[in-house]
């Protein structure tokens, strides 16, 4: 379960990531361009410590990229190269925004979603004191045997930032797709994800056990 605050972000997400994504290699798109939110899914941890958010964005009339962030109240232990920014949350405080891709928590829950369908966090926003429960912007299904055994994910070994970004772990190779542009090829185990706009499943990310 994904617990969300009615709370402001300074800055947002999106006016971070107007400011990241030029200097990706993966990215394309104008520099100036306001960047849009297309539709969004998240991943839980089971340990409750770090939010993992999935967004996808359009600048201009560029693609539609995917971009896994997580969300933490402290800095990643060797994680400078993948900071996308700071921002003050007005219930959490400061909080430290990253790509996902170099996190291990997400590529735990990334291997998890492909190879054992343990699908999205169903999400709750608190009202008036209850909870109420947020529809999802997309779907998402994992092309994997849904309860199956996962492999420990443990440390990353390498992370190459292109397009498919691929992160190697002693476990699993998992493959992110950043340009949802629909050319990229399964290689291995799928996540596929729909959105409106896009009702055709187009593929997210792929497994392989080492």
């Amino acid at each position: 379960m994904a617990l969300l605050h009615r709370a402001e972000l300074h800055p947002s997400k999106l006016e971070l990531l107007a400011a990241w994504l030029p200097g990706r290699p993966w990215y394309q798109g104008p520099d100036d361009a306001d960047v849009v939110r297309v539709a969004a899914y998240r991943f839980d941890d089971p340990a409750g410590e770090v939010g993992i958010e999935t967004m996808l964005v359009r600048a201009g009339d560029g693609p539609v990229h995917q971009v896994p962030l997580t969300y933490r109240g402290a800095p990643l232990d060797g994680g400078d190269e993948w900071l996308v920014g700071t921002a003050e949350h007005s219930v959490l405080g400061r909080r430290w925004v990253y790509d996902a891709c170099g996190d291990p928590v997400y590529a735990a829950a990334l291997a998890g979603a492909v190879l054992a369908g343990t699908g999205q966090a169903e999400e709750f926003i608190e009202i008036d004191g209850r909870l109420e429960r947020r529809e999802p912007s997309m779907t998402i299904t994992g092309g994997g045997t849904p309860g199956a055994d996962v492999p420990a994910v443990g440390a990353l070994r390498q992370v190459v930032p292109d397009d498919p970004t691929l992160i190697v772990t002693d476990a699993v190779d998992l493959v992110v797709v950043r340009r949802l542009d629909g050319g990229s090829r399964p290689e291995g185990a799928t996540l596929t994800g729909a959105w409106a706009g896009q009702p055709t499943p187009l593929p997210l990310a792929y497994a392989r056990p080492r």
